[in-house]
């Protein structure tokens, strides 16, 4: 991913943060020799090596899966809120054009397929995290009956992560009270994502 020195996030723990909080993700590799991609929701083992683990499902019909059970490298993409952003609002009119505000994670590595008994712990970690918030969480009991048609029809994975890149643009190529303009027209309008943009720039400036 092209990450210009201003828009580079490293930070291990702000990229783990981010990919938990969008975890519905980008798998990518290649498929007879062209790009093939599914979007899935994964769960991240950030204690798992250097870089953490990503792990996930998906149909066992989807050929996804004999890609990575091949040894692939794979890269996946996280996508955080996005926004335009007017040079209409930037102090100074003159030499400035539209551009876009983002953030994303490009995280990369090899998988490998899960064993059954790994895979079921896989889905309890995955219903775990997300029926946790709930007043009365689902819970995932698997008769013998579900594990032989339900795990006969899925695939796990586990991808180790070798890298990960974050870019976080967010204003910091203008000046500040122009990123304040900014800040303060994104949370004017009326999407989440805009004014998702506009919490996180804020915060970047120590004033949100």
């Amino acid at each position: 991913m092209y990450i210009p020195a201003l828009f580079d996030e490293t930070g291990l723990a702000n990229l783990h943060d981010f990919m938990r909080t969008h975890s519905f993700a980008t798998v990518v590799t290649t498929l007879a020799g062209k790009p093939f991609a599914s979007q899935l929701p994964l769960f991240l083992e950030s204690a798992s090596g250097a870089q953490g683990a990503l792990i996930g499902h998906m149909a066992k019909a989807n050929p996804h899966w004999q890609e990575m059970q091949a040894g692939a490298e794979v890269m996946v993409v996280f996508h955080g809120p996005h926004a335009y952003v007017s040079p209409a609002w930037y102090a100074a009119k003159s030499m400035v054009v539209p551009t876009w505000n983002y953030m994303a994670v490009h995280a990369y590595g090899k998988a490998r397929i899960l064993p059954q008994e790994e895979l079921v712990q896989a889905l309890q970690q995955l219903v775990d995290e997300h029926e946790s918030s709930y007043e009365q969480p689902w819970q995932l009991e698997l008769t013998q009956e579900m594990r032989e048609k339900m795990l006969g029809a899925i695939v796990g994975f586990e991808i180790v992560l070798s890298l990960i890149e974050g870019k976080f643009k967010l204003s910091q190529n203008r000046p500040r009270e122009d990123q304040r303009r900014v800040i303060k027209q994104l949370a004017g309008q009326a999407d989440a994502d805009s004014q998702r943009v506009a919490e996180q720039m804020s915060k970047r400036l120590g004033e949100g």
